[in-house]
């Protein structure tokens, strides 16, 4: 399925910076934040989007979506790919008061370690953001990981390839993590508990018909 749009320009200002108006002694926000990810409650109008349940994905031209899913449509994984890039998005649940990824990052690093490789903490785009070179059957690999902290959720990015060396190479990548919308819903869930993903109805019901005619059931990229 083809879903490919160009997002209208907009500011790259820290997602929570807000402009506040005073009224009546009292400072009232009134304007949405100017970058995402976006909570879907502040998320703005007009923008075309591919709708995974729980997280909303821009449409970006070049950039496209791979998901990997069970024959009931969930998903188990999402990478955007832009040439040698690629962007692999997790959502999870958080609690109301505070975030999660500091704590998530340290864990990061812990696990980098037992493994062999050193990460390193740097000051990124969305915040304090690990760099680590890791050992894969493919010889040596970047990866880059950034973490948001959202209303009772937390988005995980993991970029890898040239974006993962030079955040200034994530290109169409970044567009699409800076519109990506999250719809938590209300229901209550454990803090870290990743949030449900699921294919399009019309995606989920193709992929089913396949796996019926013993066709792969694994649906093709989507391309965004």
């Amino acid at each position: 399925m083809i879903f490919s749009r160009k997002r209208a320009g907009g500011g790259r200002q820290d997602r929570d910076e807000r402009a506040p108006e005073v009224l009546d002694g009292h400072d009232v926000e009134t304007s949405e934040p100017e970058r995402g990810p976006y909570d879907v409650a502040d998320a703005p109008d007009g923008v075309q989007r591919l709708d995974l349940g729980s997280l909303q994905i821009p449409a970006v031209a070049d950039v496209e979506v791979r998901v990997q899913a069970d024959p009931e449509g969930v998903i188990q994984q999402v990478v955007l790919v832009h040439g040698e890039s690629a962007l692999q998005l997790g959502v999870f649940a958080a609690p109301r008061s505070d975030g999660i990824w500091d704590e998530v990052r340290e864990e990061i690093r812990q696990s980098l370690f037992n493994d062999g490789a050193a990460a390193q903490e740097v000051q990124g785009e969305y915040g304090p953001e690990l760099r680590a070179r890791v050992r894969t059957p493919d010889g040596l690999t970047d990866l880059r990981f950034v973490g948001v902290d959202g209303p009772r959720w937390m988005v995980r990015g993991v970029f890898q390839g040239a974006a993962a060396g030079d955040p200034a190479a994530a290109g169409p990548l970044a567009e699409c993590l800076d519109g990506l919308v999250v719809d938590r819903g209300q229901e209550a869930k454990p803090v870290r508990e990743p949030l449900p993903l699921r294919l399009p109805r019309e995606v989920a019901e193709q992929a089913g018909e396949q796996a019926a005619e013993g066709a792969p059931g694994a649906p093709g990229p989507i391309e965004a």
